[in-house]
């Protein structure tokens, strides 16, 4: 195993948070992604000190690495209605409450949508929500990933410009960083099918983001065509990008060594075979 690929898949935490680690080490991951509660509910889980102790005691005996909480698909932190507003700052504040008390480093989070609201608006708000939550940040040792989007519908963060437009408002303030998915760059037009495409998407990502916030991948092949700025997954090599894509991604000197998290329709059998078939493409040193 090359020891400096952390990979992994989005596991389940039914029976118990620490059980998404477990479902890490049944499926060969070095790292998992997981919801801290469920995604689609506005009212948050409140971890008890016997979870978090179970958490850590699980996390130090598989040893699992870069570990990254997802938050919930309700929380949009440039809605421009009001209510919305504040209850994705509040389920986002104590979605980073439960990462610090879990210990876990990255959060991802899709930075938001306009509705029918301007998208320069949206960005704003979105940086006047990740303000607010600097104090929670300052000292708690979690870094929050806006993952890029596909575009589809009224989301921002299909752009790069988008991206680098809020860091640079909040970078001063809090921790933050970007954590690339293939599929949605891919639908939004970003051409990442060939090592050569590749170079010139990293290239443009340096130049407006700066490779120095590149984080994280989610891994995923896409449905449909480049620029379709739909967000349909789907398994590594059977969807419009191919693996040669994924290739790449497992063995230059620039992305090898992120935390890589598999986000593919399928379940753990499919994400077994995937985590074994993606090692096997990475190149001896």
């Amino acid at each position: 195993m090359n020891q400096i690929s952390y990979l992994g898949a989005h596991t389940s935490t039914a029976g118990g948070i620490h059980r998404a680690l477990l479902e890490g080490i049944e499926i060969g991951a070095t790292t998992i992604q997981l919801f801290t509660s469920n995604q689609k509910q506005w009212k948050g889980r409140s971890l008890t000190h016997d979870m978090i102790e179970e958490w850590n005691r699980t996390l130090q005996e598989t040893d699992l690495k870069h570990i990254m909480s997802h938050d919930s698909y309700l929380i949009n932190l440039g809605s421009p209605r009001p209510e919305i507003l504040e209850k994705s700052r509040r389920a986002f504040k104590e979605e980073i409450s439960r990462c610090i008390d879990l210990k876990i480093p990255y959060l991802n989070f899709h930075p938001g949508a306009a509705l029918d609201g301007d998208i320069q608006e949206c960005l704003d708000l979105i940086i006047k929500s990740l303000l607010l939550m600097a104090p929670d940040l300052k000292n708690g040792g979690t870094r929050v990933l806006l993952e890029t989007t596909a575009g589809q519908g009224s989301s921002v963060g299909h752009r790069f410009e988008h991206l680098a437009y809020i860091i640079e408002n909040v970078k001063d303030e809090l921790p933050i960083g970007v954590c690339i998915d293939t599929c949605h760059i891919f639908a939004a037009g970003y051409d990442i099918r060939t090592p050569e495409a590749w170079e010139k998407t990293l290239s443009e990502f340096n130049h407006v983001v700066g490779l120095p916030f590149l984080y994280a991948f989610h891994l995923n092949d896409s449905l449909k065509e480049l620029g379709s700025r739909v967000d349909r997954h789907q398994p590594i090599g059977e969807g419009k990008i191919g693996i040669e894509s994924f290739r790449f991604l497992m063995n230059d000197n620039r992305t090898r060594h992120l935390p890589k998290y598999l986000e593919t329709p399928g379940g753990k059998e499919l994400w077994k075979k995937e985590i074994q078939n993606l090692r096997a493409t990475v190149l001896c040193a």
